[in-house]
């Protein structure tokens, strides 16, 4: 579903992805791992076709992130750490302006708006501005709008900051769901315990190198994945 081949990018001298290759199968939730300028937002990026990369190639459903990135986008959700909005409009307005980009007829619009609006406990705030909104409702609303067209990847920067736990419980079976679907989850995330227990594979990521990768089990071994992930540090420190 997502396959990294050999991604590099710079930023003038410092490099902040070294020859990253990683392959995201259908039917995986794969969790990404690093301390902060690990080089986990440029990796997604890159992988959403926002960020250009210097070197390798990203594959998106076997179609190239940098020869076919429309293509590539409509099988993508993309969630930041921190979405940006249009808080002048409602949030009904703001979800209806996403179906019209990705071309979503009508009746399943309204479909989709209500049953996701009413999963996270939104659907009597969707009249209100988004500038009226909590940090975490619009962090929901985020989500909505993401799921709307039903995307065969999501990819996702810290997707349960801000969440209350009803809502961060809501979008792992959401997760969960996509990936018995076919589909396939690629999220960063410094909750590592969350990580651990939701996550079929996981890499870790350290200035910008693979410094460990595979299904989770075998990555933990007999310890848990915040000890394993302090070890690398420690030992490359």
């Amino acid at each position: 579903m997502l396959k990294i081949m050999n991604l590099s990018k710079s930023y003038g001298d410092k490099k902040a992805v070294d020859n990253l290759s990683i392959h995201i199968r259908p039917g995986e939730i794969y969790g990404f791992i690093g301390h902060n300028g690990a080089g986990k937002t440029t990796t997604i990026k890159a992988c959403c076709g926002i960020l250009r990369f210097d070197e390798g190639e990203i594959l998106v459903g076997g179609l190239s992130v940098r020869e076919q990135p429309l293509e590539c986008k409509k099988l993508i959700a993309y969630l930041p750490d921190n979405p940006d909005l249009y808080e002048f409009m409602p949030g009904i307005r703001y979800l209806n302006f996403i179906a019209d980009i990705f071309g979503i007829e009508k009746a399943q619009r309204e479909e989709r708006i209500a049953r996701l609006s009413d999963s996270f406990e939104m659907t009597g705030d969707l009249a209100q501005p988004i500038s009226a909104y909590s940090h975490g409702m619009k962090q929901k609303l985020a989500v909505i709008g993401a799921m709307l067209h039903e995307p065969k990847l999501l990819v996702m920067d810290e997707p349960f900051t801000g969440l209350d736990p009803k809502a961060a419980f809501t979008l792992k079976g959401m997760m969960r769901s996509l990936c018995d679907g076919g589909g396939a989850v690629f999220f960063s995330t410094h909750v590592l315990d969350v990580a651990e227990r939701l996550c079929d594979k996981v890499a870790i990521i350290r200035r910008g190198r693979l410094a460990a990768e595979g299904p989770m089990d075998e990555v933990k071994g007999n310890e848990s994945l915040e000890e394993v992930f302090l070890e690398l540090e420690e030992k490359n420190a």
